[in-house]
């Protein structure tokens, strides 16, 4: 980690001791703010207050700049033209209009209706193609194997005449794996199929060039790359031009893709991130894959029958999804409560059930139980991941020390073989 970097994260986590706040490994729920983008946005709370759309004056013209900027940082970051930037609300509203808009203009000027997509996919992707469903599109759900990657024949095997989009998550958000985007794009552009990814938990994590990546659609958000929520953003292709029905009716603004006033604020915050996050991707991935290593490590050789879900090798090292057997995940973070954690999406981790993506790559449903998932990130510190290591261990071993079925483990029993009767 760079000294500068050292500093911001003592800075970050003094202001969370001050609030009582327990350690953070939660960084794919959301990313706390990093003072850098904090110190970029003020101005646009305070004195810099203009409509970016009013161009009459220059408080309109100021904040329209700084939009402008933000749109260029963006780009830049993922090898984009500035031009093949739009703002959103975040990542879901991007989904939604990639998905939606392709469909609805494609569907309606070449007459295809086959969208393809995966079983493991963010729930607003899946929700949006199933809405698409309702309205006479064909939607292929491709499973994935046990390591939760595609298997690019199977995908290859899909693709039919009337496809027009084939949708693949970059880094999956619950499991962390990182499928095969550039193999995956390759194949589209050879087909003359539109490629859009969900890079929510992508962008300024692992290096993206559009271009290299045959990608034609592609959404990001603010609040996963240290920047503020409420704010995202689509890449939509120039050349070859892909085009989209805005979903949105109003004032036009955005290119006509996405009508409504910028708030400059979050724009020029999630410009900010952007170059921050080019200056730091070197740093902060030697950090994290350093920090995540040490994790992993240390807990295999503290805990035994603990399984990492997903691919080992080919993922984002800093989403480490782990089931415990024996121990049920929901009772696992109460006893570590003084450690933020989650067991799954954020965004579906309301459900009692066990998880639809490690059903979907045969994770058995009692581990899916057990399973926690742990993010570790730029603030993260050595000293969290050994306090969490240690913490684990001991609330693993009580808890297990309480459940009949570590006993029957321990004793050479094969769970899965017992008939469980009711009564």
């Amino acid at each position: 980690m760079s000294a500068a970097n050292k500093e911001l994260n003592k800075q970050v986590k003094l202001s969370l001791a001050k609030e009582g706040n327990p350690l953070y490994f939660d960084n794919q729920a959301t990313t706390p703010l990093d003072p850098r983008v904090l110190d970029a946005m003020l101005p646009f709370l305070t004195n810099q207050f203009g409509n970016p759309h009013s161009r009459s004056h220059q408080f309109g013209w100021e904040t329209e700049k700084a939009c402008e900027d933000a749109r260029e940082s963006l780009a830049q970051l993922i090898g984009a033209s500035s031009k093949e930037v739009i703002f959103t609300s975040g990542a879901t509203e991007s989904n939604n209009l990639a998905i939606k808009g392709v469909a609805e203009f494609y569907a309606k000027n070449a007459g295809k209706k086959h969208i393809i997509t995966t079983q493991i996919e963010h729930k607003c992707v899946l929700d949006s193609c199933r809405s698409l469903e309702e309205h006479g599109f064909e939607v292929t759900y491709l499973p994935v194997g046990t390591n939760g990657i595609v298997d690019l024949k199977v995908l290859e095997q899909a693709i039919r005449p009337d496809t027009l989009l084939v949708s693949v998550i970059m880094v999956h958000n619950e499991i962390g794996v990182l499928q095969p985007i550039k193999e995956i794009g390759q194949l589209c552009r050879s087909k003359k199929v539109f490629f859009h990814t969900d890079a929510a938990q992508s962008v300024a994590k692992v290096p993206i060039d559009v271009n290299d990546l045959h990608i034609d659609l592609m959404s990001i958000s603010g609040h996963k790359i240290y920047g503020p929520k409420g704010i995202g953003a689509l890449y939509i292709r120039r050349k070859p031009r892909v085009r989209l029905v805005a979903q949105m009716s109003g004032g036009g603004q955005e290119k006509g893709f996405r009508s409504g006033t910028l708030a400059p604020h979050l724009v020029v915050g999630l410009g900010a991130a952007a170059r921050v996050a080019q200056q730091e991707l070197q740093n902060d991935k030697e950090h994290i894959e350093r920090l995540s290593s040490r994790f992993l490590t240390n807990l295999r050789k503290n805990l035994t029958h603990i399984v990492v879900n997903g691919d080992e090798q080919q993922r984002y090292m800093g989403n480490l999804n782990i089931s415990f057997s024996c121990v049920e995940g929901e009772s696992l973070i109460m006893a570590i409560k003084e450690c933020a954690v989650s067991s799954g999406s954020a965004c579906t981790s309301a459900s009692l059930e066990p998880s639809y993506v490690l059903r979907a790559i045969g994770v058995e449903e009692d581990m899916a139980h057990t399973s926690i998932r742990f993010g570790i990130g730029r603030f993260t510190t050595e000293e969290e991941v050994d306090y969490m290591v240690d913490l684990l261990t001991r609330q693993v071993n009580r808890l297990r020390e309480l459940s009949p079925l570590w006993d029957m483990l321990n004793e050479g029993i094969d769970l899965k073989s017992i008939q469980w009767t009711q009564h």
